[in-house]
Order: structure tokens, then sequence, then C-alpha cells
């Protein structure tokens, strides 16, 4: 048996139909919803992690061919063993692990996908170089490439290093799309966190052209009576 047999066959030990019936409505896959004809098992997140990391050793071509599947968690996990033999790999090995990350945004195509992995191999890999593609992400027609733009830079806010994450939100505080509103509030929130003189600051020049999802969750952790204000348009 192959090793891709292998992560299939020890994924469907770990599916359960109930779970999946769930996760189908969670994840929006029916007709005409951002995700539809996407399959999923019904496997908990812990159980993908553990097959991930039993499988870690796959060879990239492998990798390759998993992240085209059908089926959402044999995605996840070709993703979540890219992220492992990135922390692990060389230079070498890094950029083409950040390569075929981008050759494969279309299979890249559901939120816990991207949130789960984009910071750790796309974040990651441009960390030290021009951010030039992410900005070329934010300005996609894809909004899943729109959404790595943004959860890319959470590498740098965690390093208290926020512009890029603020230069991004910018560019998609007009974006039509609730996933990408909520991933730049979440990214907002993540930065109030740690300088909240630089979330209000961005919040000050930007927040009544906001969409009110975005707002929402970047002030989510603001006192309930400033959360107000800014909610009325009062600050």
């Amino acid at each position: 048996m192959g090793v891709l047999a292998k992560i299939k066959k020890d994924l469907k030990k770990k599916s359960n139909r109930e779970k999946a019936a769930v996760l189908q409505r969670f994840f929006k896959t029916g007709p005409g919803e951002y995700a539809e004809g996407d399959v999923f098992l019904g496997i908990k997140m812990p159980d993908t992690r553990q097959i991930a990391g039993k499988y870690s050793d796959v060879p990239l071509d492998d990798i390759k061919k998993l992240l085209k599947a059908r089926v959402h968690e044999e995605r996840m996990t070709a993703l979540l063993i890219m992220v492992s033999k990135f922390k692990k790999g060389n230079e070498k090995e890094r950029k083409e692990l950040y390569r075929v990350y981008l050759d494969n945004t279309e299979n890249i195509n559901n939120w816990d996908l991207v949130d789960a992995t984009a910071e750790h191999v796309v974040g990651a890999y441009l960390e030290d170089k021009e951010k030039k593609p992410l900005y070329r992400l934010a300005g996609s027609s894809s909004m899943w490439e729109r959404r790595i733009s943004v959860l890319s830079t959470f590498r740098y806010i965690k390093k208290h290093s926020f512009d890029d994450a603020l230069r991004i939100s910018e560019i998609l505080i007009d974006d039509k799309e609730d996933l990408i509103h909520k991933a730049v509030g979440w990214m907002l929130r993540e930065i109030g966190k740690r300088d909240i003189k630089k979330e209000k600051a961005f919040l000050e020049r930007k927040y009544k052209n906001m969409p009110r999802t975005m707002l929402r969750y970047a002030i989510e952790k603001f006192p309930e009576k400033e959360r107000q204000a800014y909610l009325k348009g009062k600050v």
C-alpha cells in the first residue's frame, strides 16, 4: 500500500458521519456557499494533526497530490505536513514549500485551512524578505488568497511588527466578503492585545468606514462603554 493510501486509510478510521454532517453545514458547503462542494469526513482536528505528524516525512510530490484531494481533512493533512516540513527545512526546502503553497491556493479553499497554515508557511518564508507577494495576494480576485495575505501577517504581529498587517488591513477595508471582514478584524484585535495605541490609531482613522463585522471583531475586547461608543460612531 502506498503512503497516500495509508494516510487516507488512517483518516477514514477517524471519520464520524454525524460530525461530518455538522461540519458540512458549519463550513458552508452547500450550493452557492463559499465552500460549495467541499467534503468532510468528520475528523477532530487533534486527530488530523496526529496523523499529519505520523507522516511528516512524506515526499513533497505526494503532498502535492494530497493537496488536490476532494476530502477536506486530506487537504488539511497535506498542509499540516507542509508546516512541519517548513519548520525543519533548510532555505531551499522552505522556498519550495512556499512555492507549492502559493501554487495551490485554489485547494486551500476554506478558512480553517488558511488560518492553520498561512502564517507558518507564507508568513514565515517572507519574514526576512520583501513582502510584495502579500500585497499581490491582498489584491487577488480570490477570497482565499486575500485571507492568506492578512493571516500571514499574524507571524509578524506575534513578534510586535504591525506595519504590514495594518497596510494590508487598509487595502482590505472595503472588501465585500464577510470572511475577509472577520480576518481583518481579528488581526486588528491581535495588534491591540500587544499595542492598543497602534490599534486605536488605525481605528480612529478608519472605524467609521469599516464593515460592521470587521469593527466588531476589532473591538471585541474593549471595555463595554468604549465598544458601544465605537459602534455608535461617537469616538
